[in-house]
């Protein structure tokens, strides 16, 4: 893998991991696009590659949310110990009862059905009919709980819906402030849990993929790269959706869905 390529995926990821807007479809896709799945080498250097960005957002998730996360370690430590309730401490022990079951399933779905998920026709569908969905639904839904309110009903099947980030497509963002937004969460609350959320599970996946890592410059620079644009864009989305809508990122899901398809048969 180039110095280039892995610049031009760092960005990808970057962007496109924390909008809702499918990362693992525009890293499969862009690759195939630009050529480069016809080499062997990219082929082979990709695999463990796509984890290790996910591992540079995940910095990105930490250190941006840094003083969140060290707020809901300590809540869930006096929960348990000192018996004290806090919000920090409800929080912390409904992401991370959400995270069981999510992990869980989609952690078996991608190792037996990953490799058949990966065609370009399908990534276009799913592209084109979450986008469907996350505009109907966010067009629809109320805004009636807060991040501080939000409910264990709420968090676990905000959760539970992570299962179906195992398609490349649905959008690991994508489906939890789409069931966010179905359960009633404002658009600034359910963006923000779905980033903590997506921390455990972003992390068992590098821990569990790291022997397949091959550190290297290209390496590096990628993860860096996404690391940075990732800071960028948690800082805009969060920003946006104090005012705006997900109706941009539905809309983009379902043109670049039905341009996949198009493109699917005729490439």
């Amino acid at each position: 893998m180039t110095i280039f390529q892995a610049i031009i995926l760092g960005i990808v990821q970057g962007l496109t991991e924390l909008l809702p807007i499918s990362s693992s479809a525009h890293l499969n896709i862009i690759p195939w696009l630009l050529g480069w799945t016809k080499s062997q080498e990219f082929v082979q250097a990709f695999e463990g590659f796509d984890v290790a960005l996910h591992f540079g957002t995940l910095l990105a998730i930490g250190i941006f949310f840094f003083k969140d996360w060290i707020n809901l370690f300590k809540g869930g430590y006096k929960q348990v110990v000192k018996k004290e309730k806090t919000t920090e401490g409800r929080m912390f022990w409904y992401i991370v009862l959400a995270t069981i079951p999510g992990g869980a399933i989609g952690f078996l779905l991608d190792h037996f059905l990953e490799n058949a998920l990966t065609k370009p026709i399908i990534i276009g569908i799913a592209l084109l009919v979450m986008g469907i969905i996350l505009y109907v639904i966010d067009k629809n839904g109320k805004s009636n709980t807060d991040y501080e309110h939000m409910s264990l009903k709420q968090t676990f099947l905000i959760g539970l819906s992570q299962a179906l980030a195992f398609i490349p497509g649905v959008s690991r963002s994508g489906v939890t402030m789409t069931t966010g937004r179905l359960m009633g969460v404002d658009r600034e609350s359910t963006a923000k849990y779905s980033f903590l959320l997506s921390t455990p599970i972003v992390f068992a996946a590098t821990l569990y993929k790291f022997k397949d890592f091959v550190f290297s410059i290209p390496f590096f620079i990628g993860v860096f790269v996404s690391f940075l644009v990732g800071i960028f864009v948690i800082k805009f989305l969060l920003e946006y959706l104090k005012k705006g809508s997900f109706k941009g990122f539905a809309i983009y899901r379902v043109i670049v869905g039905i341009a996949i398809i198009v493109l699917s048969f005729i490439m």
